[in-house]
């Protein structure tokens, strides 16, 4: 009886051990969303072309991940109290994200006084959109929201001409 006993023991124990071990072998991910939101700003329309969010895992160059991205044409001013948009989302390893980077297309445009005028976007273009984070992802899914503030990033330079130098914020 002692002997059976022993032999479930142990073989209790080696399993428990198996199933630890094997969790400890397994690389956590996260689901990562990226989620869009918008202050207020005097103008019709402040639309912004996104082609592309992508998420740097690292401190250099080397760690950018393109993530699953609703390209297309935004209209800020669409998107604000409480209302936001899912914009992109990838499963990522659970690490820390230290950067976002919306990449843009060329489809920029304000709307004033029912007239649509250009939005210019000094090195957006070249470099895209860019924003610290510097936030550990959960082991489940997480979600970053962030409020392009279009009120203190539209910058009229001249008659009907405007730059956009955005101002992006983590909520």
């Amino acid at each position: 009886m002692k002997r059976i006993t022993i032999i479930i023991s142990v073989i209790v124990v080696a399993f428990a051990a198996v199933l630890v071990a094997c969790s400890k072998n397994n690389e956590t991910s996260t689901t990562l969303k990226i989620r869009l939101t918008d202050n207020p700003v005097n103008a019709e329309e402040v639309n912004v072309d996104i082609q592309q969010v992508r998420v740097n895992l690292q401190d250099d160059s080397t760690g950018w991940v393109n993530l699953t991205t609703n390209a297309g044409i935004y209209n800020l001013l669409g998107l604000q109290n409480g209302v936001d948009t899912l914009l992109a989302s990838g499963l990522l390893p659970t690490n820390y994200v230290k950067e976002i980077r919306f990449v843009l297309g060329s489809a920029n445009s304000i709307k004033v006084a029912g007239v649509a005028y250009p939005l210019t976007i000094p090195s957006g273009s070249e470099s895209g959109l860019k924003i610290k984070v510097n936030k550990q992802l959960n082991t489940t899914l997480d979600s970053l929201l962030i409020d392009f503030d279009a009120a203190l990033s539209i910058h009229q330079v001249g008659t009907g001409i405007y730059h956009l130098k955005p101002v992006l914020k983590i909520k």
